[in-house]
This record gives C-alpha cells, sequence and structure tokens, in this order.
C-alpha cells in the first residue's frame, strides 16, 4: 500500500525561496535583466486538485507551477508561466496596454526622485518650504489610477506630498497642495496637479502620538494592570507544514502577495464524517474611494490589493504587539525586482483565545445550570498601505462558525486646507490646516463554496411578513412572518443587495442533501450587516473600474483563474471595459444552480473624519458571519466540556433541597444552596484561563 510522500511541498504551499529562485534564473537565462513584479504559486486547477485531496496516494499530484509578471525594459509587461522544478517557460505573452501590480521597491524610490526634482523644489518654495529642506519633505506614492491625460501605456505613479518639521513628526499633519506624477519608466517627474487656489503649508505645532509627545503632554495612564494570557499544557492546535487542526475543523494556510492569507479545502469533522465546506476562502479585492470632487481627488479611490497587494505590504509581527499568548507564526517570501528573494518573517500569527459564553441554560425552577465557554481559533495577519493598516484575522469557532473580521487603524489621509476654510461636506478639519476627506472601505471576500460537496445553490433570504391581511383566515391576529427565500438561479439574478428591513441574509445550500430533522437543504448562511453602497455614482471612475462595489453579492459559476475581481491587473485600468466580474458575468444569463459556484460579497465602512480619528485612528472593526444552518443534525459543541454543570436530580441527591411543581414560583420551593462540594456535580474549564470551577460553582 502506498503514502504520501511528506517531503515534498503540499501543492498548496506557497512557493519556497529555492522554487522562487529557480524561476528567476530561467526567466533571466531567456529574457535577460527583467524586473519581476510577481512569482507566486499558480495554484493547482481544481479538477486535479480536487482529485488529489479525495485520493492523495493514487492520484497524480499536481504540478507546481510559478505564476511570473515581468517588466521588460522599455516598459513592456509580460505574464508567464514557469516551471520551477525543470526551469522550462511553459508560457510567455506580451500584456500589452496593462500596468501590473505596484512593488515596494517602486513606491520607496519615488520619494528621492520628488526630492530632487526642480519643478517639486519650486512648488515647497511656493508652499513656504526652503530648499535645504527638502529632505524634510515626503509623499505617498500612490498609482494614480486612472487619468485621461496619459492612458494605461505608461506606468504612473501620483505622489501625495507632506512635510515633516522634525524627523519624529507625524508628516499627515502638514500636507502640501500640489501633486507631482512621476513616470516609472524614466523615474522622473514629468507633470505637476496644481490646484487653483493655492494652501501654505501649516505654521501649526506638531500634535504627535509617539511616546515622547505623550509624556511632554502629561503623559500615560498610570492606572492599567498587567493580563497574562497562558496556556500552560501548550496549544490546541496541530500544524502539519502549513494544514491546521483543531476543534474539529481541518484546513490548509497558504499565502500570497496579493490577497495575503488563503484558506483552503476547508472542513469540518461532525462526529466522525469529514464534511467539506469551503474550498477557498480569501480576501480578494477592496476599494477606498474618497469623495472630494475636485481634481485631482477624483484619482484617491486606491484598490489596495490589486495594485501593490495585501501580502508584498504585510508586517512581521512581534509577540505581545500585534498577537498575545501562546503563537505560532509562519513566514512569507517574496521576489525582488531585480531578481532576489526576501523574507517577511512571521507574516502570519495563529492563536486561540477564550471566546466567552459558548452556551447556558438556568432552570428558573431550581437553579440547576450548565455553562459552557467557549475558544476561538485566529488565523491574522497586519498589512500596512502607506497611511493605513489593516488588520484582517480569520476567526474559527467551535460551533462551525467562520468569522472574517477586518480593524482598520493607521492615519487618516489628509489634505492642506486653510484655518477657515469651507470643506464644503467633502471633509473634516482634525486638526489646524488638516483636511481628511470623506471616504469608504470596500473589501470583497470570495467564497469558493464546497458545502457538503462540490454542487450548491445560492439563496437569498429576507425576514417578511405574512401576506395575508390581519383578520383574514390565514393571519387573523396579523402577527405571521416568515424566512422568504428566492433561488439565485442565474448569474444575473444574483447580483443582490442587503436590506436591513428584512435582516437580509444569503444561504450557500447544497439542494442535494437535507437535514434529517428541519427537511431543509445543508447550507452555510452569510450573515454580514455591515455594506454601505459604493458612494460615487453610476458611471463614475470607481464606478467602472471597481465594479465588484456595485452590488453587495455577485454570485458566478466556478472557473480557474478567476480569482481576482478588479481584473488580473489593476493598476491604470479605464473601468472600459470594466474587468473581472463584469467580464465573468456577461449578460447574466448563465446558470449558477446546482453546481460549482463562488460567491462573491462586499462588505466595509464609509467614513466621515472626525477629530477624534487624529493623529492616529483607534481601531475600528468590522466583521461577518459564515454560520452553520441546518447543516448539523444538533448543536455541534455539546461535547466541548461544560465550566460547570448541575442537574436538578444530582442537587437533590445531596438534600439541598425540594422541588415543588405546584409552587413553582415561590421561593420557599427551593432554597439556592450557598455552595457545593462538587460531588455529583460536573465542572470543567474550557476558558483560556483553566478551569473556572471552585467548591462546585463558578468563581
Amino acid at each position: 500500500m502506498g503514502s504520501v510522500d511528506t517531503t515534498l511541498p503540499h501543492p498548496f504551499d506557497p512557493l519556497s525561496r529555492e522554487e522562487i529562485e529557480n524561476t528567476i534564473f530561467a526567466v533571466k537565462k531567456v529574457h535577460g535583466d527583467v524586473y519581476f513584479n510577481v512569482v507566486s504559486l499558480q495554484e493547482p486547477r481544481k479538477a486535479e486538485m480536487t482529485a488529489w485531496l479525495e485520493d492523495p496516494i493514487n492520484a497524480p499530484r499536481p504540478k507546481r507551477l510559478a505564476d511570473v509578471v515581468v517588466i521588460a525594459p522599455g516598459g513592456k509587461v509580460y505574464d508567464g508561466l514557469v516551471d520551477p522544478a525543470t526551469g522550462q517557460i511553459l508560457s510567455w505573452e506580451w500584456a500589452e496596454g496593462q500596468q501590473p501590480i505596484i512593488t515596494m521597491e517602486e513606491l520607496q524610490l519615488v520619494e528621492h526622485i520628488v526630492r530632487k526634482d526642480p519643478k517639486v523644489i519650486e512648488q515647497c518654495k511656493i508652499s513656504g518650504i526652503p530648499e535645504e529642506d527638502m529632505h524634510k519633505v515626503y509623499c505617498d506614492p500612490w498609482t494614480i489610477g486612472y487619468d485621461e491625460r496619459f492612458g494605461s501605456s505608461v506606468r504612473l505613479q501620483q505622489a501625495l506630498m507632506y512635510y515633516r518639521p522634525e524627523l519624529d513628526n507625524c508628516q499627515y499633519q502638514y500636507p502640501l497642495d500640489f501633486c507631482p506624477i512621476y513616470d516609472a519608466d524614466k523615474q522622473e517627474i514629468i507633470a505637476i496637479d496644481i490646484p487653483k487656489i493655492r494652501r501654505p503649508l501649516s505654521k501649526a505645532p506638531a500634535f504627535d502620538y509617539h511616546p515622547a509627545a505623550i509624556e511632554a503632554r502629561g503623559g500615560f495612564r498610570n492606572n492599567l494592570k498587567p493580563i497574562n494570557i497562558t496556556q500552560p499544557e501548550g496549544v490546541s492546535f496541530k500544524l502539519n507544514g502549513r494544514e491546521i487542526e483543531w476543534q474539529n475543523w481541518k484546513f490548509h494556510i497558504g499565502f500570497n502577495y496579493r490577497e495575503g492569507i488563503v484558506l483552503n479545502n476547508i472542513t469540518f469533522n461532525d462526529q466522525g464524517e469529514v464534511r467539506p465546506i469551503f474550498y477557498r476562502l480569501s480576501l480578494a479585492e477592496m476599494v477606498v474611494p474618497y469623495g472630494n470632487p475636485e481634481h485631482p481627488h477624483q484619482r484617491k479611490h486606491a484598490l489596495d490589493q490589486g495594485e501593490y497587494g495585501a501580502g508584498y505590504m504585510t508586517n512581521s509581527l512581534s509577540l505581545g504587539c500585534d498577537c498575545k499568548g501562546s503563537i505560532h507564526y509562519l513566514d512569507a517570501e517574496f521576489p525582488t525586482r531585480v531578481g532576489g528573494v526576501r523574507k517577511i518573517k512571521n507574516a502570519i500569527c495563529i492563536h486561540e483565545e477564550d471566546a466567552g459564553i459558548l452556551f447556558k441554560h438556568t432552570d428558573f425552577r431550581d437553579d440547576s445550570v450548565i455553562v459552557t465557554r467557549g475558544r476561538k481559533l485566529i488565523i491574522q495577519q497586519i498589512f500596512t498601505a502607506a497611511n493605513y493598516e489593516y488588520v484582517v484575522a480569520w476567526t474559527f469557532h467551535q460551533d462551525g462558525t467562520i468569522q472574517p473580521e477586518i480593524k482598520l487603524t493607521g492615519i487618516l489621509n489628509t489634505y492642506a486646507m486653510d484655518p477657515e476654510e469651507d470643506t464644503h461636506g467633502w471633509g473634516t478639519q482634525v486638526y489646524t490646516g488638516v483636511n481628511a476627506h470623506n471616504h469608504q472601505h470596500l473589501f470583497c471576500l470570495r467564497i469558493d463554496a464546497n458545502v457538503d460537496g462540490p454542487n450548491n445553490t445560492v439563496y437569498v433570504t429576507d425576514a417578511t411578513a405574512g401576506e395575508a391581511p390581519v383578520g383574514s383566515k390565514e393571519n387573523f391576529y396579523g402577527n405571521a412572518f416568515y424566512n422568504k427565500r428566492t433561488k439565485l438561479a442565474t448569474t444575473g439574478e444574483a447580483k443582490t443587495d442587503y436590506i436591513a428591513q428584512t435582516s437580509r441574509t444569503w444561504e450557500i445550500c447544497n439542494p442535494n442533501k437535507l437535514n434529517p430533522y428541519s427537511k431543509k437543504p445543508v447550507s452555510y448562511k452569510l450573515v454580514s450587516r455591515e455594506v454601505p453602497p459604493l458612494m460615487p455614482k453610476e458611471g463614475s471612475l470607481v464606478w467602472k473600474r471597481a465594479a465588484f462595489a456595485r452590488h453587495t453579492v455577485h454570485v458566478t459559476k466556478y472557473r480557474d483563474d478567476q480569482l481576482w475581481p478588479a481584473g488580473r491587473h489593476v493598476p491604470q485600468t479605464s473601468g472600459e471595459p470594466s474587468r473581472g466580474l463584469p467580464e465573468w458575468i456577461g449578460d447574466g444569463t448563465e446558470s449558477i444552480d446546482n453546481t460549482n459556484v463562488v460567491l462573491w460579497h462586499t462588505f466595509g465602512v464609509t467614513h466621515f473624519p472626525s477629530p477624534e480619528d487624529f493623529p492616529v485612528m483607534p481601531a475600528e472593526p468590522m466583521t461577518l458571519l459564515l454560520r452553520p444552518r441546518n447543516f448539523f443534525a444538533r448543536n455541534p459543541v455539546l461535547d466541548v466540556p461544560p465550566s460547570y454543570a448541575s442537574t436538578p436530580s444530582q442537587l437533590l441527591a445531596k438534600g439541598q433541597g425540594v422541588y415543588n411543581a405546584a409552587d413553582k414560583l415561590s421561593k420557599l420551593a427551593f432554597e439556592t444552596p450557598e455552595g457545593v462540594d462538587g460531588e455529583g456535580v460536573s465542572g470543567a474549564g474550557n476558558g483560556a484561563g483553566g478551569s473556572c470551577c471552585k467548591s462546585g460553582g463558578c468563581q
């Protein structure tokens, strides 16, 4: 009998350093010196991968291939596919008129060019900055988004300009009012956008958030006591390479340059039956449109993942700061532009946390009680997109719930203003001379469904009042309501939006399998209530470029390589035609009933800045749930050890009181014991801190 070769990488594993180096060597050997924007795993074709997952001993192991994007001399962009084991280049295509993702090295170069450019120096003088202070001038390089003056063939960035009087000052409190345009191929400034009304550099005193500044303003709070998180017996999860097992869950943790964390082959062991739930989960794209209509602010709508990459921008996490408790880390490795390999240590942290009460019930008749505390597993990364930080956490619960959560922190994007200037409602003065524009953060979650098997159907569900009028035979008292389920049978029908009045949710069902009791299809429900609509109008530049944000939910039939809802190459797209989802949906007639489907969900927040957000923002969380509905035959966490449990018969056996059913409301019928010594009473700790039972009760 054969066995799985554990010396080989799992087919879902990111490319190793050696595979990246082999790929780069193979490309350079044929195509000479090029700039490497992407060298990443091309994920296995789903059909091949599914066959291997079902029978890893006998099925062919999917071949590992490298997805490659390079920029050749002269600015030509090429997409390639390389076998890192053999060095064979399997495909090589010119991506004419397209711009690939921007690397960290490209971003960092712009600031050095800006400081030396005569045209920029002249504008700094006009703003009130002497030439000898150019080392105090900084910029946040953004892709230009799209500007009809330049098109897509020339690789451009726009430089959002700032000043720091002192090195440790927060630059975002000293924004400058002009915007240079940088040509990446020429490595020079080719234009500068200058506002009609000039706004000189603010002279307000620095208001910083670093420790020295806080101490100078009176110091930190001194009334905080330590909170220690310990797991003296270690963690409850088990890692085999990048496959993790925890509390009946099992899945693979991947990571790529664009999406960051990718979770694959997510299954749940339901009393011995391993049941598939999702083939792949990821945060696939996001857009941050700003609400000031004045030129050039219309270009400020970052599609951060497609334009810069959540993986490329990810932080190296540290214990006690980004993560607390008993932590396991996973690293990430990416190519450098010139053909090296850079490592991000501790790119992912994995840990458990106490999750509060999992379930509880107290019988009011006799105070018999059961209370069980839950715990959760968190897979987390943090990435920094210029001024903003995004904390991305995938939380797994013991009851089969998956909870993606994003926390927003970092610093507001700011623009110069005169102290008494009217912002016209497009922004807020958060400090003297600092205008923070209204904006949104809209994220697109990609859900590759596999609910109890590959053939699924999506329904939209609405809490709906009974149609029959008050006084009718069917609804005499007018109190009837039900869960209205509407099948989304085609890609066109699936373009749906959230309705708060009906508590709208979406159910990914397997119509081929029914719950033994409810007789309803087994399903997972998307519960998401933080779903603001895209504020820019239909036909706007953002509306065209970020088509995924037009609706709360889209559903498509699965196809390999349809991974990114705004398209493969996002920088400088015009939105004409709109890339990604609109291309895949087409005329909307394709059937998505009882087949292999992908659900795309857009959620997020609309941010109207305030002074409380400055100079650095308190973290703002947004969360959603993927919950089992009719999936299990019963509560799936009954076997989690309770923190405390007592039954009426156990209490009566101790002679602590007499239950009188005829007088159930009388306090004299049953005297609550002051304490039970623990005999006949069940108690076990399930929280992060161990047992909470002492003398038979919860302390």
